[in-house]
Parts: C-alpha cells; sequence; structure tokens
C-alpha cells in the first residue's frame, strides 16, 4: 500500500481559490446561481425540445436580470466595464446545462459583443442596454450554408441606395443563406448580419449591420425568411435556424462603424486605408467569443472529471480472490493511466486559458488607437493565442468526457448521469467560432511568417510564396532549434557523458527543452518543405496541400509548448513548502511527460529518445499516477463544481446516507495499491 501520510494535504476551498484566481468573486457568483437553477438539467432529459427551449430561455433571462451577463459592457450602459471577468463568468456556465451556455453566448457574446466591438457610441446607447437586460434578443449571423471559415467570401449582399439612405439585404443564391445561426429559428428579434458592402456595383467588402427580423409579438419581418434546423447531436434549447433576406432595408445608422462608414452621398470611408487589413482588424475583434468556447470546453472537461473520479471510488471490482472485498475502480493502473494524464491536461488547459483571459483584458482595456504598431502586434498575438488554446482545449473536452463515459462503463451511457449531455452538447465546439484545424493554421502562419510581417494579410497560398521568398536559414536562426540541442545534450542518444535513463525525468528544464526543439524543428522543416515546393515551381496550392499535414503539426506542437510554459510558471509562483506547489508539480510533470509519451515516434525519429529513455519515460507516469492517486477526489473536488450539479445516479449514496457515503469515500481515496497499479511499460 501507498502511505497516504505520504501524499500533500489538499485543502480544497484553498485550491479552488487558487485555481478561480483573480475573477474568483464572479466565479463564485455564477456557481451560486448555477446551484439555484440545476433543475434545468433534469428538464434537458424529460422535456421536448420545444419546451425545452422555452425554459432555457427563461433560465437565460432570469440569469441576466441579475446583472451578471452584462458584467462585460461598458458601465455607462449598464454593464461592469470588464471584459476578462465576464469570459470568467461565461466558462464557469459550462459546469452546468450547455444548452443555457451556448444562448447565453450567442445573446451577450456574439451578438453583443459585435455591437460594442464594431459599432460606434451611437449603436452601444441604441442596444446595449436591451440586450444586456434581455428585452431585445438578437443573433449573430455569420456563417452560411456556402462559407463558413473563409468569411470573405460570404454571398450575403448589403447595397447601399443613395437615394432612399437605405441598405438593402439580399440573399442572390441559396447556398448564401445563413445557416446554424444560434437563437434565430424562435426567439431573436434582431441580428447582426455580416454581408458584402455594395456601392455603385462594388464590392468593399464583408460587413456588419444590424437587422431587424421580428416584430415585437415575434412575427417575422416581410422580407426575411427563417426556418428551423431541425434536431441536432446535442444543444437542444437552442434554436439553431436559417434565414433569407429578400430586399430588406435598413437606415444607413445600422452599419456598425467602428472601422468603415458609408456617407449619405454614398461614400466610402474608412481610417485603414487597406481592405484586407481592415477586414481582419474588424475580424480580430470578435475574438472573445474564441476565448470563450475555449474555457467552456475546460471546464465541461472538468464535470466529467469530477463525476469519473468520484464513480471510480465507489465502484469496486474483481480484486485479490483471498479478500472479502472487491478492488476500487481507481486503484486499477489502466483506471489512473486513463484518468490521471486528462486530470492533468485539464489543469494546464485551466491555467492556459487563464493567462488568454488575462491577455484579452489587457489588449481590450487599453484602447490603443487604429494603427498603434504595438498594439497591433499585441492583438495578432492574441489571436494566435487564442486560436491555438481554443483548439486544443475543444479537443480536450471531446476526449476527456469519451475517456470518463467509458470509464463509468454501462452507468456512463445512461442520461441520467450527465455524460449524455456532456457528449452531444460539446461535439459542436471543435468547429464553432472556427474549426479546430483552421484554426491551427492560423496559429502556423504565425510562426511562419513572423508576427513583425503584416500575416493577417497573407491567405494560405500568400503564405507559402511569402516563406520561398525567405531565406530559410532566416527561419531555422529565428526558430534557433540547433541551440537547444545545448539544453537537451546530456539526454540524448550518443551523447559523450550521457545520464542514467532515469535521470531529470521529473526536471521542468528537460521538459521545456523537449518541447521547444520539437517546435522549432517542425517549423523549420516545414519552411524548408515550402520552399522546396517552390522551387521546383510547383502551384502554391499543391506545395500547401502536401506540407498542410506538417503546418498544422507545427502549431499544435507550438501550443503544447506554451501550455506548458504556462503551467511551470503558474507552479513557480507558489511557495517551495506549498502542499500545492507539490500536488500540481506531480500534475505539471505527469503532463509534459505523458505528451512527450504520446509523440514518442517523433522523438526517437528524430534523436531525441532511446529506446530505454522512452521506457523510462512510461515507468515514471505510471509512477506520477499512483503518487496522485491519493489526492485526485481533492484535485477533482477543487473544480469547484456545484453539488447540486453532480445530479448522476450513479452518485446515488449506497448506503442510504450521503454522509456516511462521503466519509467512506474520502477514505477510500486515501489509498492506492502500488500492486494494483504497477508499472505499466513492459520493459
Amino acid at each position: 500500500m501507498a502511505d497516504p501520510a505520504s501524499a500533500p494535504r489538499i485543502d480544497v476551498p484553498e485550491l479552488t481559490a487558487f485555481l478561480d484566481g483573480h475573477y474568483a468573486g464572479i466565479r463564485q457568483l455564477t456557481r451560486k446561481h448555477l446551484a439555484e437553477q440545476a433543475g434545468v438539467l433534469q428538464d434537458q432529459i424529460e422535456m421536448s425540445s420545444e419546451e425545452f427551449r422555452e425554459r432555457v430561455l427563461e433560465v437565460v433571462k432570469e440569469f441576466a436580470s441579475t446583472g451578471m451577463l452584462g458584467v462585460g459592457f461598458p458601465e455607462e450602459y449598464g454593464g461592469g466595464g470588464d471584459i476578462g471577468a465576464s469570459i470568467a463568468g461565461f466558462e464557469t456556465l459550462a459546469l452546468g446545462d450547455l444548452s443555457v451556455l451556448v444562448k447565453v453566448g450567442v445573446q451577450f457574446g456574439l451578438f453583443g459583443g459585435a455591437i460594442l466591438h464594431l459599432g460606434s457610441r451611437e449603436h452601444h446607447a441604441a442596444y446595449i442596454p436591451d440586450l444586456i437586460s434581455g428585452k431585445l434578443l438578437g443573433c449573430f449571423a455569420m456563417t452560411e450554408s456556402g462559407h463558413g471559415s473563409d468569411v470573405q467570401q460570404l454571398g450575403t449582399t448589403a447595397t447601399y441606395d443613395p437615394e432612399a439612405g437605405d441598405f438593402v439585404l439580399s440573399t442572390p443564391y441559396d447556398l448564401a443563406r445563413k445557416d446554424y445561426i444560434g437563437n434565430a429559428a424562435c426567439h431573436a428579434h434582431a441580428a447582426v448580419v455580416f454581408a458584402q458592402l455594395v456601392i455603385g456595383g462594388e464590392s468593399e467588402g464583408v460587413h456588419a449591420f444590424v437587422v431587424p427580423i421580428r416584430d415585437e409579438k415575434g412575427k417575422v419581418l416581410p422580407g426575411v425568411r427563417i426556418e428551423d434546423d431541425g434536431p441536432k447531436m446535442g444543444l437542444s434549447g437552442v434554436d439553431n435556424g436559417r434565414i433569407w433576406f429578400d430586399g430588406v432595408r435598413v437606415p444607413r445608422a445600422n452599419l456598425l462603424n467602428r472601422y468603415a462608414d458609408v456617407t449619405e452621398a454614398g461614400e466610402y470611408v474608412s481610417d485603414i486605408e487597406n481592405r484586407s487589413r481592415r477586414f481582419f482588424t474588424m475580424l480580430g475583434t470578435l475574438v472573445q467569443g474564441r476565448v470563450s468556447v475555449g474555457g467552456a470546453g475546460i471546464n465541461a472537461a472538468k464535470v466529467a472529471l469530477v463525476l469519473a473520479v468520484r464513480y471510480s471510488l465507489m465502484r469496486r471490482q474483481f480484486g485479490d480472490p483471498s479478500s472479502d472485498e472487491e478492488e476500487l475502480l481507481l486503484d486499477y493502473g489502466m483506471h489512473q493511466r486513463r484518468l490521471f494524464p486528462r486530470l492533468a491536461r485539464t489543469y494546464a488547459m485551466h491555467f492556459a486559458q487563464e493567462t488568454l483571459v488575462k491577455e484579452l483584458h489587457e489588449v481590450f482595456s487599453a484602447q490603443a488607437p487604429v494603427g498603434d504598431e504595438e498594439a497591433e502586434h499585441r492583438r495578432r498575438a492574441l489571436e494566435s493565442r487564442a486560436a491555438g488554446t481554443k483548439a486544443l482545449g475543444t479537443w480536450l473536452a471531446t476526449d476527456v468526457i469519451q475517456e470518463c463515459r467509458e470509464a463509468c462503463g454501462g452507468n456512463g451511457y445512461l442520461a441520467a448521469n450527465r455524460f449524455a449531455a456532456l457528449k452531444g452538447d460539446t461535439d459542436v465546439f471543435t468547429t464553432f467560432e472556427g474549426d479546430n484545424h483552421v484554426l491551427l493554421q492560423l496559429v502556423a502562419k504565425g510562426l511562419l511568417t513572423d508576427y513583425q510581417s503584416n500575416f493577417e494579410e497573407l491567405d494560405q497560398l500568400g503564405m507559402v510564396r511569402f516563406v520561398s521568398e525567405l531565406a530559410v536559414e532566416t527561419v531555422v536562426e529565428r526558430t534557433s532549434a540547433h541551440k537547444l540541442l545545448e539544453r537537451v545534450k546530456d539526454w540524448l542518444p550518443g551523447s559523450d557523458d550521457p545520464k542514467d535513463d532515469e535521470s531529470g525525468l521529473r526536471d521542468p528544464s528537460y521538459h521545456l527543452a523537449m518541447l521547444r526543439f520539437r517546435e522549432e524543428h517542425m517549423i523549420s522543416g516545414a519552411a524548408r518543405r515550402l520552399k522546396r515546393g517552390m522551387d521546383r515551381k510547383m502551384p502554391p496550392v499543391v506545395v500547401f496541400s502536401r506540407v498542410q499535414d506538417h503546418v498544422i503539426a507545427c502549431a499544435r506542437a507550438s501550443v503544447e509548448r506554451e501550455v506548458l510554459e504556462t503551467f511551470v510558471a503558474k507552479v513557480d509562483e507558489l511557495p517551495e513548502d506549498s502542499a500545492h506547489r507539490v500536488a500540481l508539480t506531480l500534475l505539471c510533470d505527469l503532463y509534459a511527460l505523458s505528451v512527450i509519451e504520446d509523440d514518442k515516434g517523433w522523438f526517437m525519429e528524430h534523436g531525441r529518445l532511446t529506446t530505454e529513455r522512452s521506457k523510462a519515460i512510461s515507468r515514471e507516469v505510471g509512477r506520477l499516477c499512483r503518487r496522485i492517486r491519493p489526492i485526485a477526489l481533492d484535485l477533482v473536488n477543487a473544480f469547484g463544481v456545484p453539488e447540486e450539479l453532480l445530479q448522476a445516479e450513479m452518485l446515488t449514496p449506497l448506503s442510504g446516507s450521503l454522509e456516511a457515503d462521503r466519509e467512506q469515500l474520502h477514505a477510500d481515496a486515501a489509498f492506492s495499491p502500488d500492486v494494483a497499479a504497477g508499472p505499466v511499460s513492459a520493459g
């Protein structure tokens, strides 16, 4: 038996406060309101789709009445003036029903965020007070059936009529219909519509307009056609719909004109002359939605881990034939291997998200003028980090929820145990607010072209041409992969004085050097492949297609390195003698080594791991899992998921006494048989 006395003692409320960080107040307030509305989780199971949509709307309006959903809007319009707090509150909503979360995101993040960031003060005064209170319900109409990620090619048109002083919105062909639009099918009275702005027969690119779509009684307005998208994999409480426009007129003032405007005479004016830069500047202001979705995915993963770890401390199966008592699931090494690296990854992504939210708050609070180069540099870096964190955060949710579901066996398949809703409702996270693979291309574009260049003007083919014009040695020098060899030489095959295979495995310098080397070697390799293809006179589209998987691998490696750096820095904030530092160090080491283990084929192919050291890493991962075992319950409880939200039949008290069961749960959590949790490595 592992001695539970040797495990770090965790003060769960104190660790929760550490995780909540600067925005502990809004997180706790959100948890309180979620607990009060916990009945919506059962409603999701029992109600029809039509009934549940109305129930979700009711919950959203009740939340709005508290003022908590308007915290990100300016104080002068009834908000709290804190964008960071707004995102912290939103992602905490993911601990509850996810239809409520998405409905809130559409209304306050997308619809409200577009008006806030793309509109002028006149728009703010006209719309924000009513949308904060829930009096004005809206939707965000960007995606079309024919275009999603490629926003510049949207088909909807907004043609200026100088005689009437109106914009005329039209859907010129069926694939230009707005599609998958949350709030559209039933509840929205207005939409922020993204359309090609046409003046005198020429398009000035995609711009955003506020367009009424229903009257006060909820009747669809003339010229607007709306259809329900129909049943979905999840999110049955969100009314996604399709919208067509047939000559719908809106006043000139309905153009959200922070970055561009049209005079009464029909003259197009903007402080940003370059059309492509203007477009990406406008789109960049909407990064808040992408950040929010990534955070929501991470928090949904937390719920799954709480359910799975608690269940594994209640369910017994098999065990020593000489004993009268069967083994707890969590005492099996494979069960630990399934859950604990994912627990470590969830902690890692939590801290990465926390850092991202802080950066976003600082960038948006700065109110830098258009054209400020330093501000533009920070904004581009923010967009890249947001893209990468969203991709890994939502993939985390998909992976963790599935593994936790399987770890709970047949119980995980029952709707009463929350996994059905968690799986169905989060599945779309990987593709809305940007398809994850497309987002990683954005990250890679920044890595290859450097933030000093105006990379937002480069599409995929532009990136190929840009890199082909560089001396590849410039890319290699910038990545400095060759310098990293010095940092890891003591652990590399062929070293003159190699260390023991077990040495340095838990040294964060080793972890960081390995992930940095992988990232920078991949970047220089991708640059060489891009240039080689262009040197051979291959069409840029062919070059990019052949290297696309390599480019995306670069981005993923970069984000994983960034996440590890953030985790290491967060651990370093804690005092050396802190029990929480010991616990988080175990998780940080497990995250780093499991990332290396998952990609050990690459590291071995590139001479960075011997067979023996690869086996040593697997053994160390097993040891770390056994050390985490006695504190696993505390680590998941520190996520702060309210008890009211853990509505799972499989966690129903088996003894008839909740208190007796909890006492047994904590007693069982303190033990970890080394026999059952033996080394995973066959070496």
